[in-house]
């Protein structure tokens, strides 16, 4: 079956990000001239997907707007005679079929697809976490699909962190660490360094079957007392083989400030309407850091 549906979680409450956070959602925050969120949808698009469903929280109902007609902004650009900015806005909302439901509590990744089972159906689904974005030639997720119609296993993608950072995913243990893709051993989530039994970390990608939704049901918390998705699979592999796919290209962790700047100045940097500009205002300032200026 083809994967045309996909999920995206985004009931986090952005503490990371406050204040900024406190009256919008994080997922709205813009790299450059689009919220993060958008990215993400732009991609599970490209990748041929049509149906999303976004799992959302108090507090995130601009996500909705976002994704909505504006019928007093395109009347006003149109009026202006702003056509391209008119067309892009139009586009938003026309980009594929989006639905909504609510986690009432931020329980986890885990709990949050299973607010999700009704909409995936008998099919299998895509996920794309709200943090992460990926810049590459073929999108991230389309990667994964493209693995998960050669085997029809589920996939989860991955890429290699330094063992200092393993503690901040979920990690996995390959049957075969020379083979792309691998079947997967075991995962931990969050392990420690001496616990981690390589340094491929899951980045927020996943296609799954789902069947995983019999294990979402009778999980139980674990890593930050929530319901992780990574125990589910671990308890699945019991049954069934789950694919590692090392993902090509730039994974920016937008849900920490250091990815969220290094997200806004790299993408800024491909725009043509910007690079010269923003080039040399970076090397300005790198020149004034030198000579002791800033």
């Amino acid at each position: 079956m083809k994967v045309k549906k996909a999920i995206i979680p985004v009931a986090g409450l952005g503490t990371r990000f406050l204040p900024a956070t406190k009256a919008q959602p994080k997922e709205m925050m813009p790299i450059v001239d689009k919220p993060a969120v958008q990215y993400i949808v732009e991609e599970a698009v490209e990748a041929g997907i049509d149906h999303i469903l976004f799992v959302t929280g108090r507090n995130k109902k601009s996500i909705e707007d976002h994704f909505d007609r504006s019928v007093e902004l395109e009347q006003h650009l149109e009026a202006k005679n702003k056509e391209a900015q008119l067309n892009e806005i139009i586009e938003i909302s026309s980009m594929a079929t989006i639905q909504y439901v609510r986690q009432k509590e931020p329980l986890g990744l885990g709990h949050a697809l299973l607010c999700a089972e009704q909409f995936v159906g008998d099919g299998p689904f895509a996920v794309l976490l709200g943090d992460d974005i990926m810049d590459s030639s073929i999108p991230g997720i389309q990667q994964l699909i493209e693995v998960f119609e050669r085997t029809n296993q589920s996939v989860v993608g991955v890429q290699e962190v330094p063992y200092d950072n393993v503690s901040k995913y979920g990690v996995i243990q390959p049957r075969q660490s020379s083979q792309n893709p691998c079947v997967i051993e075991d995962l931990i989530e969050k392990p420690s360094r001496d616990q981690a039994p390589s340094n491929l970390a899951i980045m927020g990608r996943y296609v799954l079957k789902p069947t995983i939704f019999r294990f979402l049901r009778d999980l139980k918390k674990g890593a930050g007392d929530e319901y992780q998705l990574t125990d589910a699979l671990k308890e699945s592999l019991e049954y069934e083989c789950i694919n590692a796919s090392i993902l090509e290209g730039e994974r920016y962790d937008v849900g920490h400030k250091l990815g969220y700047i290094q997200a806004t100045l790299e993408l800024g940097l491909k725009r043509s309407d910007l690079n010269e500009d923003l080039f040399a205002l970076l090397r300005n300032f790198v020149e004034n850091e030198k000579k002791g200026v800033m």
